[in-house]
């Protein structure tokens, strides 16, 4: 936020935006790239590709626009509490997200299976066992896989999500004490440890797919780890893409100790994927 407030409107409106509809068809093109890639079309992940970049371009410019209009002095103290409600219910919508996919694991894996194998329910085949990760369906029809521990690489990443928000939080007091320096090493060792973080859990995805068979194809226990470890893998992806601009813009000079909520907000993200993570970490790998 600018540290110029003197001059700005009541309540600052912005004109007409392109972004939101450019956002829109991105996202469409993207999530079209994504369904046909994993129904293995050929033109799938391309136009994924396509999409992702169209999002980040859209992003870009979008974000941009709104980083002028604060440096011109256009943002009051009601815009600024605007952005902290909108950053609040954007996290709470993601909180919901995720809500969903634990309650998935939940309900699939201590209500559906020990009902299923209940002997006044034996709906699938006779001898179905509430197996939940070693269950390869009838005759074989999944391919036997080794479910993923908890060591070496799961423990690791956890704690380079604990240790990274430890370093945020250092970033952001050296913010506020106008030690910029400080926030400047603190935040880029932020980023290093998200890196990290997602560098290990792709080499996780390449251990469990050429060396324990683990697929997204391997029953319900292989499409829920996926999908829970996958989009909490997007969501670092997106908060040290966040954190990195922040770092850009912090070196650049933009920020200050009384105005910085671009610094703040993506702070929150990235502790809000910290806590995701832990849950992840318990609920998937140890349970």
């Amino acid at each position: 936020m600018s540290s110029n407030n003197a001059a700005a409107p009541y309540y600052f409106v912005p004109g007409p935006s392109k972004w939101p509809m450019l956002a829109g068809i991105s996202l469409l093109v993207t999530m079209i790239g994504a369904s046909a890639w994993v129904n293995d079309a050929p033109w799938g992940m391309i136009v994924n590709n396509i999409g992702i970049v169209m999002t980040l371009a859209v992003l870009y410019f979008w974000f941009g626009d709104a980083i002028s209009e604060s440096e011109k002095g256009l943002y009051s103290k009601r815009i600024d509490v605007s952005y902290r409600w909108s950053m609040g219910w954007f996290i709470f919508s993601e909180v919901m997200f995720f809500g969903a996919f634990f309650g998935a694991l939940y309900y699939a894996r201590q209500i559906t299976m020990p009902w299923l194998a209940d002997l006044d329910h034996k709906l699938i085949w006779p001898d179905f066992a509430a197996n939940w990760n070693g269950n390869v369906g009838p005759a074989g029809t999944v391919d036997t896989y080794t479910p993923m521990g908890p060591f070496p690489i799961p423990t690791i990443n956890t704690a380079l999500l604990l240790a990274s928000g430890m370093t945020l939080t250092i970033s952001h007091h050296a913010l506020q004490a106008a030690n910029r320096s400080k926030a400047i090493f603190w935040l880029a060792a932020t980023v290093l440890l998200g890196a990290t973080f997602m560098g290990f859990q792709a080499y996780e995805y390449m251990h469990a797919y050429s060396e324990l068979n683990l697929k997204l194809t391997s029953g319900i226990y292989g499409s829920t780890f996926f999908m829970l470890t996958g989009f909490h893998g997007f969501h670092v992806t997106m908060g040290a893409i966040m954190l990195s601009v922040v770092l850009y813009r912090l070196i650049r000079g933009d920020m200050s100790a009384e105005h910085h909520f671009a610094f703040e907000g993506a702070a929150w993200y990235w502790h809000f994927v910290d806590v995701v993570w832990l849950g992840l970490y318990v609920v998937v790998y140890w349970m």
